[in-house]
C-alpha cells in the first residue's frame, strides 16, 4: 500500500530516530532537557555515551556519514543493554531495556540501508556525480 513512498518513509524514519536519539546525549552532555533529580550517571557514560548519542544522533538525523554513525550507535545500544539492563534480567520487558533494543536494531538497519534521500550524503553524492 505504501510501497511507492518507501524512500520518503525511510528518510522520515532515519530523521526521527536520529532526532530522538540526540536528546539522550543532550541530557547527558548539557543537562537539557534536565535529567530526573537525583539521577547519578557515571562520568564515562556522560563522556562516551553522551557524545555518541548527541553527535551520532545528529549525524543520523542529518544523513551525514550515516552508515558509520548508525553502526557506532547500534553498538553503543547493545553495550548499554548488556551492561545495564541485561544484568537485572534477560527479557527487555522485565529489565526496562526495550528502548535500548529498539534503538540497537533500528540503528543496525539504518547502518545497512544507508543515508537514503533527504540527506547530506545524498546531496554530496549528487554534487560529486555532476563534477
Amino acid at each position: 500500500m505504501l510501497n511507492k513512498y518507501e524512500k520518503q518513509l525511510y528518510a522520515l524514519f532515519r530523521i526521527i530516530v536520529g532526532f530522538l536519539f540526540l536528546w539522550h546525549g543532550s541530557q547527558k552532555l548539557f543537562n537539557f532537557p534536565p535529567m530526573h533529580p537525583g539521577m547519578v550517571v557515571p562520568f564515562y557514560i556522560i563522556a562516551i555515551g553522551g557524545t555518541i548519542e548527541f553527535f551520532g544522533g545528529l549525524l543520523i538525523c542529518l544523513g551525514l556519514w550515516t552508515p558509520w554513525a548508525a553502526f557506532l550507535a547500534s553498538g553503543q545500544m547493545a553495550f548499554a543493554y548488556w551492561s545495564v539492563h541485561g544484568l537485572n534480567a534477560i527479557l527487555p520487558v522485565v529489565n526496562m531495556g526495550e528502548l535500548a533494543v529498539v534503538y540497537c536494531f533500528a540503528f543496525l538497519f539504518i547502518s545497512a540501508y544507508g543515508s537514503g534521500i533527504w540527506s547530506i550524503d545524498a546531496i554530496l553524492k549528487e554534487k560529486k556525480l555532476k563534477e
